[in-house]
């Protein structure tokens, strides 16, 4: 399914980063080694390549890989590509001062929990997590994300799943989003970001 997705001519979810990454670049600092799982064709690893951080991308596609690498080629940067199902990755531990996990939202409730541990024991202690996804409401806005209630994210599941973690920002929202045709229109989103204890 992915790689006929990201077989279509353009890049599916557009080439600019995901506007709640952007929003919190200050956390990220040139040289910090960086996780983006499910990374899809790069437009968010290649920009925080753009900004000096040392990125391993993840996506299970070796389409949307083949897309990310012309993209970072284009932009002048490189990064480190894996192509593996992250369901079933040997996630190495404490290997990242960060991890990026934008709408990964294919997994359900038994593989999100094992995907939410797999990215907490990947942190380096003092490292951040990243995390945006879609609430149930999205469903009714149809404007991206899958149709499962199940596969999406609530405030209480956040914050039972990262209650070892130091929350610094959980917020609910409905706002705009446009990136490219995947996600297109007003959406119900939730923004997490949280520290590994040191």
């Amino acid at each position: 399914m992915w790689d006929e997705r990201y077989g279509q001519p353009g890049y599916f979810f557009g080439t600019e980063p995901n506007a709640f990454l952007a929003a919190h670049a200050d956390l990220m600092s040139p040289g910090m080694r960086v996780l983006s799982v499910a990374d899809g064709e790069g437009r968010n690893g290649v920009w925080m390549a753009e900004r000096g951080l040392e990125v391993t991308a993840i996506d299970a596609s070796a389409v949307a890989i083949e897309k990310s690498k012309r993209l970072a080629a284009e932009r002048g940067v490189s990064l480190a590509h894996v192509h593996a199902d992250i369901a079933t990755w040997e996630w190495p531990s404490s290997a990242f001062d960060g991890v990026v996990a934008i709408f990964v939202q294919f997994a359900n409730p038994t593989l999100r929990a094992e995907l939410f541990e797999a990215m907490k024991r990947t942190l380096l202690p003092g490292g951040i997590l990243l995390l945006q996804g879609y609430r149930p409401e999205q469903i009714g806005y149809g404007t991206g994300g899958p149709p499962d209630p199940d596969h999406l994210y609530t405030r209480s599941l956040l914050e039972a799943a990262f209650s070892d973690f130091e929350i610094i920002h959980l917020a609910e929202h409905d706002s705009e989003i446009h990136e490219g045709k995947g996600h297109s229109g007003l959406s119900a989103l939730i923004d997490l970001v949280a520290r590994k204890p040191a």
